[in-house]
C-alpha cells in the first residue's frame, strides 16, 4: 500500500506563494500591454455605451442597429474631442516660445527682487531651469504618445463592438453554465451594476467639471479654455490629486498672461469652487461613501498602472482600481482587501440595549 504524503503549508509558505503569483500576474500585465490596454479601453467605452444600447433596445431598435448607433455616438464624441484638442495643441505649440520668454522674464524679476532684499537666490536657482527645448521635447513626446494611442482607436472600437454584441447574450450563457438557482448569477449582476453605476456617474461628474472649468477659463480670459476644460475632464477621474494637477496649467497661464498675483488667486479660487461643488458635494452624494478610495491607494495605483501601461494606464488607474475594489467587496473571503482600499473605515454595528443588559448581567 502506497503511503500518501500530505504537505501542509504554513502561513509563511502561503504568503510566498501569493507573492510569487502576484509577480507573475504583474509581469503578464506588462508583457500583454499591447493587447490588454486596447481591451481595457474598449471595455471602459463599452460599459459607458451599455445604457445607450439598452435604451435603444427598449425602444424597439434591433440589436445590431442599436450597437451601431451606440458605436457611432462614441466615434462622434471622440472625434469632437480629438478635433478640439488637436487645434488647441497646435495653437499652444505656436505660442509656447512666447510663453517661455515671459515666464523666464518673470522668473528673473523674482530672483532680482529677492536679491535686492538680501536673499542670494541667484546663487541657488537660475533662469536656465526654464528651458524651451525641454518643454518642447516634453510636448513633442506627449503628442507622439497621443498619436500612438490614436492609431489603436480602430482596434479599440472593433473590440468594443464585439463586447456590446456579447453583452445582450452573455447573462444567458452565464446562467446556463451556473444554473438558474446559482447565487453567483446574482453576484455577477450586482458587480456589473455597481461598475456601470460608478463609471456612468464618474463620467457625468467629470464632464460637468470639465465644462465648468472651461467656462471659468473663458470668463477669466485665459488662452485655450477648451483645452483646459478637457484637462479638467480627464484628470477628474483621479480623486484628490487630479484637481490639483488640473489647476496647475491654468495657474501658470494666468501668471504668464496677466503677470500679477491677483488674477492667479482668482483663477485658483474658481478651480477650488468647482472642485468643492463637484468633488466634495455632488460626487459623494451620488456615489456614496462605499465607492471611495484611500488617497494613498490613489497615488499608489497611479504609480503602479503608469509603470505597467504608461500614460494611458495612469488615466485608467483609478477606474481600474475601483473595478477591482467592487469585485473584492462582492467576494466573501477577499472583502477585507476592499476595506483596506476604502477611504474610510466601515461603520461599526450599533450595540442593542438588550445585548448590553445581557453583558451586564453576566
Amino acid at each position: 500500500m502506497v503511503n500518501q504524503i500530505r504537505m501542509e503549508w504554513g502561513p509563511g509558505a502561503r504568503f510566498l506563494m501569493v507573492l510569487a503569483a502576484a509577480v507573475v500576474v504583474v509581469a503578464g500585465l506588462r508583457a500583454g500591454a499591447p493587447i490588454l490596454l486596447p481591451f481595457s479601453l474598449a471595455l471602459f467605452l463599452a460599459i459607458l455605451s451599455l445604457p445607450v444600447m439598452f435604451w435603444l433596445q427598449g425602444k424597439g431598435v434591433p440589436t445590431p442597429l442599436a450597437i451601431l448607433l451606440a458605436v457611432l455616438l462614441d466615434v462622434a464624441i471622440i472625434g469632437v474631442i480629438v478635433l478640439l484638442a488637436s487645434q488647441s495643441v497646435a495653437d499652444f505649440q505656436e505660442r509656447l516660445p512666447g510663453y517661455t520668454r515671459r515666464l523666464s522674464g518673470l522668473f528673473d524679476a523674482w530672483v532680482g527682487a529677492l536679491q535686492d532684499r538680501g536673499i542670494p537666490a541667484g546663487e541657488y536657482v537660475s533662469g536656465e531651469l526654464i528651458s524651451t527645448a525641454a518643454i518642447m521635447d516634453f510636448v513633442g513626446g506627449a503628442l507622439a504618445r497621443a498619436a500612438t494611442f490614436l492609431s489603436n482607436v480602430f482596434l479599440v472600437l472593433l473590440i468594443m463592438v464585439f463586447i456590446l454584441a456579447e453583452a445582450s447574450i452573455f447573462p444567458d450563457k452565464f446562467r446556463a453554465v451556473l444554473g438558474s438557482e446559482d447565487g453567483d448569477m446574482g453576484r455577477l449582476a450586482k458587480v456589473t451594476g455597481e461598475v456601470l453605476e460608478y463609471l456612468v456617474i464618474k463620467t457625468g461628474v467629470s464632464l460637468g467639471t470639465g465644462v465648468c472649468i472651461g467656462l471659468w477659463a473663458w470668463i477669466m480670459g485665459l488662452d485655450f479654455p477648451v483645452l483646459l476644460g478637457l484637462i479638467g475632464f480627464v484628470l477628474n477621474y483621479v480623486p484628490t490629486i487630479g484637481s490639483i494637477l488640473a489647476a496647475i496649467p491654468a495657474i501658470l497661464l494666468a501668471l504668464i498672461q496677466f503677470g500679477g498675483v491677483g488674477p492667479v488667486v482668482v483663477v485658483a479660487t474658481g478651480y477650488l469652487g468647482v472642485n468643492v461643488v463637484f468633488g466634495n458635494l455632488l460626487e459623494p452624494h451620488l456615489l456614496g461613501r462605499r465607492l471611495g478610495l484611500s488617497t494613498l491607494v490613489v497615488i499608489l495605483s497611479l504609480i503602479f498602472w503608469a509603470w505597467v501601461w504608461g500614460p494611458v494606464g495612469a488615466l485608467l488607474a483609478v477606474p481600474l482600481t475601483m473595478v477591482v475594489k467592487i469585485m473584492l467587496e462582492n467576494t466573501e473571503d477577499l472583502r477585507w482587501v476592499a476595506i483596506l482600499l476604502d477611504k474610510e473605515a466601515p461603520p461599526q454595528p450599533a450595540t442593542s440595549p438588550a445585548s448590553v443588559d445581557d453583558d451586564d448581567g453576566v
